[in-house]
């Protein structure tokens, strides 16, 4: 097979390099290369190389978090590209993997990237056990290319391979899902992001542009499949289907101008939060933010179903956590109804507990982060195919996170495309909280009076995680 750069995106240095990233190209006749573009697949779960564009109109490409970008090939104008909807396995974190459901060998996708006015043909070949299709969502498109099985297009069929076609009319950030059995192929992680680049790569330009979604499962220890009916109460938080710590860092040049697109698909709303700077959103799955509609925040809450881009200029040296601020979405493996038990003393039950179950360790009497620093002084027992609801190890103890939690680590002197971790971030001398060490004094507390007050209220707290 000998590519050319008007019938396929891939070189063949390109495939060496590609297929050394964890991507691979599946094996194909010529004569079906002629008629569909390659396959390509990956493998890893670990944040990919920004993909540079050698065919069509140039653009500044984005990098996916934990994920990559889907080759392309030039035909006839037309930009043309190969998604495959298939079972995957997928690596949420170190420790655990679940069997979801994906495109082109993982949860979520490959990011899509085109320019505004782009003719974009994409080939979707269906390999799941059930009917599908691929809504493009927030693009305008003619009414038959949406993607709404049974009302704008049949069922893709299992087997089958369907064409979607049209102009990539409006720059901006996008996502494509299926609106086809929608509850259980999202539930198992069927999504991906899109990225239409501005006709003028001048506009609006970045240092750095990363992309990913955010998505949630409700994977019971011990099994590898997420139940699909659950709506509310997820124990898994995760962005582009990884928990911290298996989520990558945001790893940029000191005084970039950094731009984060992060698009949810979960069940809930999420207050994205970022530590050290402050940045502005300027662009929504609906378009731009005009600069004169722009204000400067720290958090921003993305509802599901929407898109938000925001930019800042990483001035800051230094490891800055980003997460959900939803303390809960920090979490993983995380329970439901477990009781309080802040100063309960449990000495006298480990003993005849741990008679019948010799693992038992006492938990929460001092609060969830003993879990952490008793994992980091002997292995502790978990059931098969999870994850502690708190983990991460820095360069001064446990980190006690887990979910929707990442690191923006500003460095200076990075190489352009250098994206990797660059390790702990080195604090100049006296810039590091410290214990003190001198005396200090008692707090001064009213005495204790057996006045009852002249109204008592009794308030009765409602039960349940609905609200989650």
């Amino acid at each position: 097979m000998k590519p050319t750069d008007t019938t396929n995106r891939i070189t063949r240095r390109d495939f060496f390099k590609i297929a050394g990233a964890g991507v691979a190209l599946s094996a194909v006749s010529k004569v079906g290369l002629a008629a569909l573009p390659e396959i390509v697949s990956a493998e890893k779960a670990n944040t990919q190389a920004p993909l540079h564009p050698n065919t069509g109109r140039p653009y500044n490409p984005v990098v996916t978090l934990n994920g990559w970008s889907l080759p392309w090939r030039m035909k006839n104008g037309v930009k043309e590209f190969h998604l495959v909807a298939e079972p995957v396995l997928r690596e949420i974190a170190p420790g655990m993997k679940a069997h979801l459901w994906g495109y082109n060998g993982q949860s979520p996708g490959p990011t899509i990237e085109v320019v505004e006015g782009d003719r974009v043909r994409i080939f979707v070949t269906n390999r799941l056990p059930e009917k599908t299709s691929v809504h493009w969502h927030g693009q305008r498109l003619p009414n038959g290319m949406d993607g709404v099985s049974g009302l704008t297009q049949p069922a893709i069929p299992p087997g089958k391979t369907f064409v979607y076609e049209f102009e990539a009319k409006r720059a901006g950030t996008f996502m494509y899902h299926p609106h086809a059995d929608e509850m259980v192929q999202m539930a198992m992680g069927l999504m991906g992001s899109w990225v239409t680049h501005p006709k003028n790569p001048k506009f609006m330009p970045v240092d750095r542009d990363f992309i990913f979604l955010l998505n949630a499962y409700d994977i019971e220890p011990g099994s590898y499949k997420p139940k699909i009916n659950t709506m509310l109460n997820f124990n898994l938080w995760t962005w582009n289907s990884r928990a911290f710590p298996g989520i990558d860092p945001l790893v940029v040049n000191m005084k970039d101008r950094v731009r984060i697109r992060v698009g949810n698909l979960t069940m809930t709303n999420h207050p994205i939060h970022l530590h050290g700077h402050e940045f502005q959103v300027t662009g929504t799955d609906g378009g731009w933010v005009p600069p004169s509609a722009r204000w400067p925040e720290v958090t921003t809450d993305i509802g599901v179903g929407q898109m938000r881009a925001i930019e800042f200029v990483a001035d800051e040296l230094g490891d800055w956590a980003f997460h959900c601020h939803k303390s809960h979405h920090t979490m993983n493996a995380m329970g439901h109804d477990l009781p309080t038990l802040l100063g309960v003393k449990q000495d006298d039950l480990v003993g005849k507990i741990s008679n019948l179950v010799p693992d038992y360790m006492a938990m929460g009497e001092t609060g969830m982060a003993e879990m952490s620093e008793m994992a980091s002084m002997m292995d502790m027992p978990l059931p098969e195919n999870t994850l502690p609801m708190m983990t991460g190890t820095g360069q001064y103890g446990a980190i006690d996170m887990g979910g929707m939690f990442s690191v923006v680590k500003v460095r200076a002197g990075l190489a352009k495309d250098d994206y990797k971790d660059p390790g702990p971030y080195k604090h100049p001398k006296g810039t590091v909280a410290y214990e003190f060490e001198g005396t200090v004094p008692l707090a001064e507390r009213p005495s204790a009076s057996d006045e009852k007050p002249a109204v008592e209220v009794q308030v009765r707290k409602p039960t349940g995680h609905e609200g989650h």
